[in-house]
């Protein structure tokens, strides 16, 4: 049986000190919660942020696996994962673009939660930068030493998810609140959301 061992206390406060400032920049996952919350309210931004973070467990186990390092080992399997991402993006976008009035009505009257929420799933399990994130930065706060790597890449990779689902949160509310104000003008939102997701992509 696989010994489970817990990373040392002061080791998991210094990661989720590294982790907090890490999640205060804002990158392709927080700005699609970002705009799903402005444009369609705080409940949808919700539902983003709980998809992301389920696309974020993927990227826990596959690192608890040591899946994270075979695909960044890989060249083809990485390029594989960092073009869907982007792709995925881009079609986000256009379809955003092209979305008519009618069509957004029927969305946000019905499975708005639902498509946020596998959406959000899709973004992040298709981001590139949260695999080099468990591959690169988690495995420092990890003492091969102590015994049970895996176990403490879990314990790691689960208070990341932890307060992932606070900091992007505290994200939905802003830009639920803001975006309050800003619904009257749904062509500009839209147009400003399939913006981003285009943009995204394009850096992606």
């Amino acid at each position: 049986m696989l010994p489970v061992v817990f990373p040392d206390s002061t080791s998991l406060w210094l990661f989720c000190l590294a982790a907090l400032a890490l999640l205060a920049i804002p990158g392709p996952a927080v700005l699609y919660i970002v705009v799903q919350s402005g444009e369609q309210g705080r409940r949808v931004g919700l539902a983003s942020v709980a998809g992301v973070h389920l696309g974020t467990l993927v990227h826990v186990a596959a690192a608890t696996a040591g899946l994270s390092a075979l695909i960044v080992a890989s060249a083809f399997a990485f390029s594989v994962v960092k073009y869907a991402g982007a792709a995925y993006l881009v079609y986000l976008g256009i379809r955003k673009l092209l979305e008519r009035e009618e069509e957004q009505e029927v969305e946000l009257g019905r499975d708005a939660l639902r498509r946020a929420f596998m959406r959000g799933v899709v973004v992040n399990v298709l981001n590139p930068k949260t695999a080099l994130f468990f591959l690169a930065f988690l495995p420092q706060f990890v003492d091969p030493d102590r015994g049970g790597v895996w176990s403490q890449v879990l314990v790691l990779g689960l208070a990341f998810v932890g307060l992932g689902l606070v900091s992007d949160s505290l994200y939905a509310f802003a830009a639920g609140t803001v975006g309050n104000l800003l619904r009257r003008k749904r062509r500009v939102v839209r147009s400003f959301s399939g913006g981003v997701y285009v943009t995204l992509g394009v850096a992606a």
